[in-house]
């Protein structure tokens, strides 16, 4: 019965989100506020609804309902709680079904928490969020339904993919579905703005807060991912530019992108039609991010490959909405009014040419992505575009944007005084330069971008460090007076430091893990010994063991520097029988200076010679947590300034002056 619950809710939720999609918005036109208030209601009912199919399905699951197809298809009576919970949202529908959720949980977010918003426009966002429910809602009833069942059921579950039993994989996807889909209210409130007529900085106050909310999200779930990636796969390496990753990461650039241009607009009522056209593009990307994972282009480990008509279904909705959030743009935008006017030496300046490092950045990973798979649809061939494209393409592109944000927070608005700011940051540039230079020592030598990608990332920590310092004036008055300006610095400026900080941080952990990784890839027998960036690496031999739906080759590593003892290894090589498949659980000594990380493989049992020996994977990785130290930063500087309570009151008044597009409705 629960299953049918859940079935039945979706189709309620289905009704409200047509409802909603069509009365506020006649309501808005019109100028009648109970019609645009009913968006409060149907909003939270939709919110309530799928909640409540979302907590049937994860009851079947958690039962081991095997009645209903999904959850016979992704788990077993012998999987561990949390990963029978993790398997609602691993599969196709359980995922969708989580996409809806968070939908319309951004959705009733608005409708709770946007009591300064004027009901115009409230009510017009809430319509383009039920028009977006209204298409994926309509997907999940009408082709990709959670609640199928199956009779006479099947004895026990098939298992969910054994790469997909982990910790990190359990909490990768609602993280960063709830970046993915945060940014669908961000394209509500665009796509409000360009129907209402109205582009200002009160709508900038207002997108800011969800758009740092979604952009904080993703963040976590694209390291929650790479984490996953780097211990899991047992290859030793945190980002692959596979194109399920890549359609993650787009999203994230344009993202940071849109958060910069937002500022621009208001506070200085500057960049309102790039900031509307960032907005409808970086959920644009979210949307081909879920086409190219639907639709059975890609067989990856973390993508969903189903039947084409599924696929066909998602091009559709995504033709709709970017095609006409698109047209909706090219018809309103150009009468949009200037802003305000700057010089080439200002905050705007600098923001500017952030945003347009960030968009050809986002345009090069589109095209690696893109390029392979249209290749293919149009001439059968197959290729690969993989690292070397972009590392030789992306990374080059990113270093000048490092450069830059290390001098565009010292920049004023409007016009700077350039002398002024390099008098400022000369000392933090003679740092980073001798920091570098005792590296290349130290390393004698090395690979020359690697070493200027040092020299930046320093560059951007000393340089985010002095901007803050100055705030505070702190060397410049008493320690106590530093403290209190400090105290009093508003949340969102910690943030930025904080933010900016993090990533020079993970910038240092991506530079010395790939440019001073040292790897050992040999064939061991019980005794072998292994020399590595100082550590003597002794394997003992391989045990056979049980977990509770696996069994387990477990290796036995003693590590010793200098004869002395350091720490005992134990990499897995696990089997799970249901699902007849293998996975790799590396062994990981983790320092801040760097990682030993080893993972086994299948016995070498066809040369005659090798019978009984193992392979045997040794990594010694430099630096490889500041990555995650660093992207901690990134999302705590995030959650600093979205507590910034300027974000959640306070935003300016409208005028009544209104833009040359139209009159919007009061």
């Amino acid at each position: 019965m629960t299953p049918e619950i859940g079935h039945f809710a979706l189709a309620l939720a289905f009704a409200l989100a047509l409802i909603q999609s069509v009365v506020p918005l006649i309501g808005a036109n019109r100028g009648k506020l109970l019609w645009m208030q009913s968006a409060r209601a149907t909003s939270i009912g939709q919110l309530l609804l799928v909640g409540l199919a979302f907590g049937a399905l994860m009851r079947s699951f958690i039962i081991s309902d095997f009645t209903v197809v999904n959850v016979a298809s992704n788990s077993h009576s012998l999987k561990p709680m949390l990963y029978k919970i993790a398997g609602t949202w691993g599969s196709h529908e359980g995922s969708l079904l989580l996409w809806v959720l968070i939908l319309t949980l951004f959705g009733a977010g608005v409708s709770l928490f946007g009591s300064n918003i004027p009901d115009p426009l409230k009510a017009r966002t809430l319509a383009v969020q039920a028009w977006i429910s209204t298409g994926f809602l309509s997907f999940m009833l009408f082709t990709s339904n959670p609640f199928t069942r199956v009779f006479p059921p099947p004895a026990d579950g098939k298992d969910l993919n054994p790469l997909l039993q982990d910790v990190g994989l359990a909490l990768h996807p609602p993280f960063l579905y709830l970046g993915y889909v945060g940014f669908s209210i961000v394209f509500s409130f665009a796509v409000a703005a360009l129907l209402e007529g109205r582009v200002d900085a009160a709508w900038a106050r207002w997108v800011r807060p969800w758009t740092l909310a979604a952009w904080m999200s993703l963040t976590a779930g694209i390291v929650l991912g790479s984490w996953w990636a780097y211990y899991e796969l047992g290859w030793g390496g945190w980002w692959f530019w596979d194109p399920v990753e890549n359609v993650s990461f787009m999203p994230w650039l344009l993202g940071t992108a849109l958060l910069h241009s937002a500022i621009v607009t208001e506070k200085r009522d500057a960049f309102k039609s790039w900031t509307i056209l960032l907005a409808i593009l970086t959920f644009s990307l979210s949307l081909l991010g879920t086409f190219v994972v639907r639709s059975g282009l890609l067989t990856s480990v973390h993508a969903f490959a189903v039947d084409p008509e599924r696929g066909l279904y998602i091009l559709f909705l995504l033709a709709l909405s970017i095609g006409g959030s698109l047209a909706l743009y090219a018809w309103r935008a150009p009468m949009m009014e200037a802003g305000g006017i700057f010089k080439p030496i200002s905050r705007e300046a600098g923001l500017l040419v952030n945003n347009l490092i960030l968009g050809a950045a986002t345009g090069t990973v589109l095209f690696g992505t893109l390029y392979p798979l249209f290749l293919e649809a149009v001439t059968g061939e197959k290729i690969s575009v993989g690292a070397p494209f972009f590392n030789a393409t992306f990374i080059p592109m990113m270093l000048p944007l490092v450069l830059f944000m290390g001098v565009g927070p010292f920049l004023s608005w409007k016009r700077a005084d350039l002398a002024g700011v390099l008098q400022r940051v000369r000392f933090v540039a003679l740092a980073s330069i001798i920091a570098t230079l005792v590296l290349w020592y130290l390393q004698e030598g090395g690979p020359l971008l690697a070493h200027l990608s040092i020299l930046l990332a320093t560059w951007l920590l000393l340089a985010t460090l002095r901007e803050w310092a100055m705030r505070i004036r702190l060397f410049d008055v008493p320690i106590s007076e530093a403290l209190r300006r400090a105290r009093n610095l508003p949340r969102a400026s910690h943030g930025m430091t904080m933010a900016h900080a993090g990533l020079a941080v993970a910038m240092f952990g991506f530079i010395g893990s790939s440019a001073w990784k040292v790897e050992e890839v040999v064939f061991v027998a019980p005794g072998s010994t292994i020399e590595i960036a100082g550590f003597e690496v002794t394997f003992e031999g391989v045990e056979r063991v049980r977990g509770p739906n696996y069994f387990a080759d477990r290796g036995t590593l003693d590590v010793t520097r200098n004869g002395e003892s350091i720490t005992t290894l134990f990499p897995e090589r696990r089997y799970y029988p249901i699902a007849e498949s293998s996975t790799t659980e590396s062994a990981i000594r983790s320092t801040l200076a760097g990682d030993l990380y080893a993972s086994i493989a299948e016995p070498a049992s066809e040369d005659a010679e090798l019978s009984g020996a193992w392979t045997l994977r040794i990594l010694y990785e430099p630096f490889v947590n500041f990555i995650w130290l660093g992207s901690t930063f990134l999302i705590l500087g995030g959650a600093l300034s979205l507590s910034d309570r300027r974000l959640r009151v306070g935003a300016p008044k409208r005028t009544r002056a209104t833009s040359a597009l139209s009159t919007p409705a009061e």
